[in-house]
């Protein structure tokens, strides 16, 4: 009876849209146990029951296997408390391909496959960090502030290019500022006149109520009277009925357009309120370089479980700031990693690229690296690893950035040696 207590079990669990489909084996590969549950109450509790049965307790959880990192089957069973693996799919297939030859694919192959991964390469793995609820709530609101933002541009893109088929004195009307379609009075502009034949009727005081819609305040008159010549300037035209039809499809974008910057705001919003709310955010917003808004970005992706990156490098090559060196036999390659965090590695380079403008020891970390041979992104990705490396070691002293200490001039560095 003791050593049915002691005997390690393992879990697999093939998520699928419509089922899941669990394994759990033994020390030696054995299946156990195998079971189908779908993604509700009573799926979750048949799992937990299964797991019970082979020696799950409060204080020895069986560790679990999975191809994904989100959901509720996964924040069900992170709430267990449990060691939770999410498996990346293609590692998964290669693990496969050592329980069989005749490369089927099976849904109760593919959880027994997860199963034994943690059998016998558990450590190779990275278990689910530990995360707070905050935290995990502002990862959700940052990602999906970030997704807008591509929403936004992407939409930006499209109306722009179809502007450019049939009205493209409207975007030179426009395009002095620096947001270009995106700005409120571009886009509150393009409602009102989405053809150049209305465009061009367009009086002086219907400009200037028009600005003040999109919340002009100042040098208003002259704006008017700007817009009121750059739309009445002499350009190509469409035949008058495609115009009109054009002047629809670009409402319709602009409805699109509208709707992912109302997005993109309110998400930031929110992203920010909750990000202020957590006791990292002193000491992120700390950093030259880092507002709240890229700061939630940041705090979304590296999370509050210290124990989740052992080093400093290893946040660095997570976050894709420490190079990879590839040695076989006489020949050593130093490349730039690829395999990252694609999101916090674009965060990373705002930050660098900000932090030069609001840090002197940034901005002579960066020349110093061009003068050395390094191009603007290598440099720049130099910066950024070792702002992160400066982020590990302030958040595991619970201290806030130093400009002295990350950037020490040459007389400081030989002092300290010296002493």
């Amino acid at each position: 009876m003791r050593e049915l207590e002691q005997e390690r079990v393992f879990c697999g669990i093939d998520w699928a849209s419509g089922h899941h489909d669990i394994a759990i084996v033994d020390e030696s590969g054995a299946l156990k146990a195998r079971a189908r549950i779908d993604d509700s109450v009573e799926g979750m509790t048949e799992l937990l029951q299964v797991l019970a049965e082979h020696g799950d307790t409060a204080e020895n959880p069986i560790p679990v296997a999975i191809e994904t990192s989100h959901g509720l089957l996964v924040a069900a069973l992170r709430a267990t408390g449990r060691p939770v693996y999410a498996i990346n799919p293609m590692a998964a297939a290669r693990y496969r391909e050592r329980r069989t030859v005749a490369r089927k694919k099976s849904d109760h192959l593919d959880a027994l496959v997860l199963a034994n991964i943690l059998r016998t390469d558990a450590d190779a793995h990275r278990q689910l960090p530990a995360d707070s609820e905050l935290v995990q709530a502002v990862a959700v609101l940052a990602r999906a502030q970030q997704n807008a933002v591509w929403d936004r541009t992407q939409a930006g893109n499209k109306l722009t290019s179809h502007l450019r088929e049939y009205f493209p004195g409207f975007l030179a009307a426009v395009g002095h500022r620096r947001e270009g379609i995106f700005h409120p009075i571009a886009r509150v502009l393009l409602a009102a006149a989405p053809t150049p034949a209305k465009a061009s009727k367009l009086t002086r005081a219907q400009l200037r109520a028009l600005l003040k819609k999109a919340g002009r305040k100042n040098t208003i008159d002259a704006e008017a009277e700007r817009l009121h010549a750059a739309l009445r300037s002499p350009q190509m035209r469409q035949l008058p009925l495609v115009e009109q039809a054009m002047g629809r499809q670009a409402l319709a974008l602009l409805r699109q357009l509208d709707a992912a910057c109302t997005s993109a705001e309110d998400l930031a919003e929110a992203a920010t309120e909750a990000f202020e709310e957590h006791p990292d955010a002193e000491i992120i917003t700390s950093f030259p370089g880092l507002g709240p808004l890229s700061g939630a970005r940041v705090l979304a992706e590296i999370g509050d479980d210290r124990s989740r990156f052992a080093n400093a490098r290893g946040m660095k090559a997570y976050a894709g700031a420490a190079p990879i060196t590839r040695a076989s036999g006489r020949s050593t390659v130093v490349m730039a990693r690829r395999v990252k965090n694609q999101r916090l590695a674009g965060v990373g380079y705002m930050w660098a690229f900000s932090a030069m403008a609001h840090s002197t020891g940034a901005r002579a970390h960066y020349d110093r690296r061009r003068e050395a041979g390094d191009r603007h992104t290598a440099a720049q990705r130099n910066l950024f690893s070792r702002m992160i490396g400066c982020l590990h070691h302030c958040l595991t002293r619970r201290t806030h950035f130093s400009e002295d200490i990350a950037f020490p001039t040459p007389r400081e560095v030989h002092l300290s040696l010296a002493a």
